[in-house]
Order: structure tokens, then C-alpha cells, then sequence
């Protein structure tokens, strides 16, 4: 009895609750192997006794460095800046575990990457978390990464056919599958709606595109999709096709835009009067788009959950990194649906605090 009142931290858990230090070890540290049941009375012991891990000391024991490179897009800022704030947030965790964080100068999606890929793969890194907007250009470097021991975690969008390890995003079939359901809610019978995306080149939006599609054309009786536009993720370029759009279909119904860049088109709309007429859905939130979902201007968006995709991928690859624990080929997070009667519920609608990305640590 003296000899256990003695002990403490994970030794003392662990007889307290009748597992190995090993089980202990897992449970506090969020790597898998565990049962739900187990988990739950271990981390109840820990803060019963206040126990705190030593982060540091975790990774003087493992021993092991780590380096992990990040080549995210900067632009469209209302998405990547949710995505990169959870990136970050995230390696802060591991500040002090042996883990080092180094990011490259990606403008935007599909712009850049590939020789800011090309950066990070001379620094040596253990691993790399990337957005190919260009997954066709991008597989040769990713598969190059993964054949010289760099593991390869696509977050946003996937590079299907490289070899990376891993993909974090929300599956975008599915994305385009509710967006075409709640279209088909929305409007009328034989009602003409029309799609709005960046680039079809790009894995996330011409999937998102085929599927919503399918989707509409399946619930919708007698509905039409007459036109999908590719506005690249430029304001500009999407106002003016969109405007185009109305013009051309003054009977259109609905309008699904697959990608962040939804207030050019919200201005489009407001611009010809047709913000109660033509049922608009769109992708993610910001705080721009609140005005709009008050007036009723957007009936409904997907949100992807930027935040958590940069949390997971980041820790994921940690993880991996430092514990050897499995890399899932693929982790899709479930898409939520953004009404006006729920809008206060999302971190983007509550003011979250946006870090400065000019003040980005550890720049090459």
C-alpha cells in the first residue's frame, strides 16, 4: 500500500484503473487501440488525480523530430484563412513534442504549388500537407515526396490517383448530392437552375458539379441544369458570367455555387432584383454572406468545416509521425447544412478570431 500511495502520474492511472501503462499512454494521447469504455474511466482517473502530461518530456522520451511542411493556398481568403487557423491552432498543441512546422507561399488555389511543393521537398521534411488544386500536375511531385519516406496528406481537395497517404476533406460527392436534394426542395417542377464553380480540372469541384447533377435531375420532376460556369475563384470573372447567366435564363430558378465564391454572385443577383427569385445555395460561410442569409438572399450552404479539415490533417499526420499510429487512405468529414434558423451556431458566425497570416511562423 505505501509503495502506490507513492506513485504518480501515468503508473498510478494505470493502477487505478487496472490497465497497462501502455493503455494509459494511448488514452492520453489520443492515439487509437483503445476501447471507447476504457478511454472514458482513464481520462475520468486523470482528472480526478489532476493529472497534466508533460509534453515536452513525451517527446524527450520518444526521441523523435519531426518536420511538417504546409502548402495550403492563401486565397480565397474566407475559406483558407478557417482552414490555415486550424492548422495552427493544432501545431500549437504540439509545440514542444518534437514536432517543427514550416509553410510555403502558396497565392491560390491551383497558382504556385507546385514550385512551393518543390520547396518544401529540399528541406528534407517528414511529411507534407497539401491542397492540389491541380492534382494532375501535382501527382508526379506528391508520389516523388512518398517514394523518398515523405508521407503526403491532401486536405481541401485530393490528388486521387498519386500516391499520397491521405486525403482530409469533406467528400465531395456527397457535398453535391445534398446540394442538388435541397435544390429539388426548393424550387418548382420543371424549374431551370444553373452551377457556379471554380475550376472543373480540380478534383473537389467537378465532383461536387457531377453529382449535384444527378442529384437535382433525380428529385426534381422535369428540372434542368443549363449551365455550369467555371469562374476560377475570381470575383470579377464570376460576377460578370453570372450576370451573363441571368440574362440569358430570365426564367432561372436556382443557382448552386460549389466553391466559397458566392458574393459576386449574391451581387449579381441583387444587382438584377432577383434575390427572392432565384433560390441560391452556396458553399461554407463567412461573415460577408450573413446580410444575405437574413434577407433571405441565400436559402441554404454546405459547410465543409475548414477548421476541423486543417485540425485533422495536422494531427493526423503528427500523429503518424511521431507515434507510428495508421494514415486512413481517406477521412471524410460529414457536411453540415447552413439555414438561417442555424446560423448562430457556426464559428465563422460568431466572430471567430482570425490570426494575421502575415505573421506567419516559420516561413521558407
Amino acid at each position: 500500500m505505501r509503495k502506490a500511495r507513492k506513485q504518480t502520474g501515468i503508473p498510478l492511472i494505470a493502477k487505478l484503473a487496472e490497465v497497462s501503462i501502455g493503455t494509459v499512454d494511448r488514452a492520453l494521447h489520443a492515439r487509437p487501440g483503445i476501447s471507447p469504455q476504457t478511454l472514458k474511466r482513464i481520462l475520468k482517473i486523470a482528472r480526478q488525480i489532476g493529472y497534466k502530461p508533460n509534453a515536452a518530456a513525451r517527446a524527450l522520451s520518444t526521441g523523435r523530430h519531426v518536420r511538417i511542411g504546409i502548402c495550403v493556398p492563401k486565397e480565397i481568403a474566407y475559406f483558407y484563412d478557417e482552414l490555415w487557423d486550424g492548422i495552427r491552432d493544432e501545431s500549437d498543441r504540439y509545440a514542444g513534442r518534437g514536432v517543427e512546422f514550416l509553410t510555403v507561399d502558396v497565392p491560390e488555389l491551383g497558382r504556385g504549388e507546385r514550385s512551393a511543393f518543390k520547396q518544401l521537398l529540399k528541406r528534407e521534411l517528414s511529411g507534407i500537407v497539401v491542397t492540389p488544386g491541380n492534382p494532375e500536375a501535382m501527382t508526379p511531385l506528391i508520389d516523388a515526396a512518398e517514394q523518398s519516406g515523405t508521407r503526403v496528406v491532401c486536405v481541401s481537395t485530393d490528388a486521387p490517383v498519386s500516391r499520397r497517404s491521405s486525403v482530409v476533406c469533406i467528400e465531395p460527392r456527397l457535398n453535391g448530392l445534398i446540394a442538388g436534394e435541397l435544390m429539388a426542395n426548393f424550387v418548382g417542377e420543371k424549374t431551370k437552375v444553373a452551377i457556379v464553380t471554380g475550376m472543373l480540372k480540380t478534383v473537389d469541384h467537378s465532383q461536387k458539379t457531377e453529382a449535384f447533377i444527378a442529384s437535382f435531375r433525380e428529385r426534381s420532376r422535369g428540372g434542368e441544369v443549363v449551365a455550369v460556369i467555371e469562374a476560377h475563384e475570381h470575383a470579377d470573372e464570376s460576377f460578370r458570367k453570372t450576370s451573363h447567366l441571368l440574362e440569358s435564363h430570365p426564367d432561372l430558378g436556382g443557382i448552386y455555387v460549389n466553391t466559397v465564391n458566392c458574393l459576386p454572385v449574391c451581387k449579381a443577383l441583387t444587382e438584377a432584383g432577383l434575390t427572392h427569385t432565384v433560390r441560391l445555395i452556396t458553399t461554407d460561410l463567412f461573415r460577408e454572406m450573413i446580410p444575405y442569409f437574413e434577407k433571405g438572399a441565400i436559402a441554404a450552404s454546405i459547410h465543409q468545416q475548414p477548421y476541423t479539415q486543417g485540425q485533422l490533417a495536422f494531427r493526423t499526420l503528427a500523429e503518424h509521425l511521431l507515434h507510428q499510429t495508421d494514415l486512413a487512405p481517406a477521412q471524410y468529414l460529414n457536411p453540415n447544412i447552413i439555414l438561417r434558423s442555424n446560423l448562430h451556431l457556426f464559428r465563422e458566425a460568431n466572430g471567430a478570431t482570425r490570426r494575421n497570416r502575415a505573421k506567419s511562423r516559420n516561413q521558407v
